[in-house]
């Protein structure tokens, strides 16, 4: 009978595990199906502009205007493209923001990567100060130095040129040094001791070993670098007059005026503007994704 008993007790006793871990199951499902409904519902809010500025690139001008608005464009005007890459010189702009935007990112990588590599390997005095006072501007609007800054490329005579757009990611940008000096610091100095060892150079181990390690860190800096300087709308309209010189994003300026607005015109110019940069994050998604995650591991 205590036989009988003991095997009852431990039945009972399996199966109230086993519903408990049923229970912590279907918790654990349920609060999965909750953080994707948020991350879908974070998504469908994110993807909902541009879903928007699609639409109305394909609608006539009274249809943008109208009340209600409509999601579907009823005729689905194509031509709206071919009008808006008529009416400004879209392949000159195109150029213009493809050569600025590509020498802006080598030059802000080679210099971040050159100064970031100074604050992560070398010790000298003072080195802490001047890496926190340089944190410090970014805290600087643009806007503050604009006037002087303009000032200084005008004595330059660097005005109407793309010179003030592509120089200044020579000299490194706050966040690209911030980021990639953190990166820096997961790699461990026994890889540098043992090419001291073998004889190599500072300047040998940051260009043969320390960059090929920093890749992700490189991607991730060039696609925001990409992403600012190719959406800059302040620079080109500050510094640059000509239309032929002008980017994209400030031609699309044109699409606007004191009394009316193209906006079907404009989205179409939008929409068309947006595609190098899907390009460049859909080559570069997975060194991007590996650069986001381990950046800042260790400080």
């Amino acid at each position: 009978m205590k036989k009988e008993q003991l095997l009852v007790n431990n039945y009972n006793k399996k199966r109230m595990r086993l519903n408990k871990r049923s229970l912590n199951k279907k918790r654990r499902n349920l609060g999965d199906y909750f953080i994707y409904a948020v991350v879908v519902l974070g998504a469908f809010t994110m993807v909902l502009p541009f879903l928007w500025m699609v639409s109305t690139s394909l609608k006539s001008g009274a249809e943008v205007l109208a009340i209600p608005p409509t999601w579907i464009p009823h005729p689905v005007r194509w031509v709206n493209y071919v009008h808006t890459w008529n009416f400004l010189p879209f392949g000159r702009l195109f150029t213009n923001s493809l050569k600025i935007s590509g020498l802006h990112v080598f030059g802000a990588l080679l210099s971040s990567s050159l100064a970031a590599y100074g604050f992560a390997r070398f010790r000298f005095p003072g080195r802490d100060f001047i890496f926190l006072l340089m944190l410090g501007t970014m805290m600087i609007p643009m806007a503050v130095t604009l006037v002087p800054v303009f000032i200084l490329y005008r004595m330059l005579n660097w005005v109407n040129t793309h010179l003030p757009l592509i120089i200044p990611g020579f000299f490194g940008t706050p966040f690209g040094i911030f980021l990639l000096r953190q990166f820096f610091l997961t790699i461990p100095n026994e890889i540098e001791d043992a090419a001291k060892i073998d004889g190599a150079n500072p300047f040998v181990i940051y260009w043969k070993i320390m960059l090929p390690l920093i890749k992700p860190a490189l991607a991730t800096l060039g696609v925001f670098t990409f992403m600012w300087s190719w959406n800059d709308f302040l620079g080109p309209i500050v510094y640059i007059s000509s239309l032929n010189k002008t980017t994209v994003t400030a031609g699309l300026s044109f699409f606007l005026s004191m009394y009316e607005a193209q906006y079907s015109y404009l989205m179409a110019g939008s929409t068309l503007s947006i595609i190098p940069m899907l390009l460049v994050y859909f080559f570069a998604q997975r060194y991007f994704v590996a650069g986001i995650t381990l950046t800042g591991l260790k400080s």
